[in-house]
């Protein structure tokens, strides 16, 4: 982006358009998309924030719906998209995990989902790293792969995975 151009950051959330419904965003897929061309049109740059693993999404689905949010972003020509693990602390989500709709997902989703919007190669992909915390089966390795996660968000390139052999993290 040139000094002086312009960017719109949206909340995508995800493509799930079931899930998407439940969270209340009052925005559809068809109306997100009619933004982004809006935007675009003026040349105003997109960025779409994705939520990884949202309340109502199995975690065995998180994966594979994070890389269809990418997908759409991208095919909405953003410019910009910002994977970002959904997390408690505000009660709300701690509310949905305790009737078993929500659980944050694990690091090895966001590194999946990151590694595979780089290699998309059709706009910048961001990790949030902020606050994210180790599942106990993380902890072992769990701070070398968020280093990874902050290095592959300066580079915009993938970065050979970490490999540990303590844990599952192979």
């Amino acid at each position: 982006m040139l000094a002086g151009e312009l960017e719109v950051a949206m909340g995508l959330e995800t493509a799930h358009p079931a899930v998407l419904e439940k969270l209340n965003k009052r925005m559809t897929l068809d109306q997100f998309a009619a933004a982004a061309e809006f935007l675009r049109h003026n040349r105003i740059d997109v960025r779409a924030f994705i939520l990884v693993q949202p309340p109502f999404m199995k975690p065995k689905n998180a994966l594979q719906w994070a890389e269809r949010s990418l997908d759409f972003a991208f095919e909405c020509d953003a410019t910009v998209a910002t994977l970002i693990p959904t997390r408690g602390g505000n009660g709300a989500m701690e509310t949905l995990a305790a009737e078993k709709q929500f659980a944050p997902p694990n690091l090895s989703v966001l590194e999946s989902a990151m590694d595979y919007g780089l290699k998309l190669r059709r706009g910048r992909v961001f990790a949030d790293v902020w606050d994210v915390k180790p599942a106990p089966e993380d902890a072992c390795c769990f701070e070398p792969r968020v280093e990874r996660l902050r290095e592959m968000n300066l580079r915009q390139e993938v970065i050979e995975a970490i490999h540990c052999g303590l844990c599952k993290n192979n």
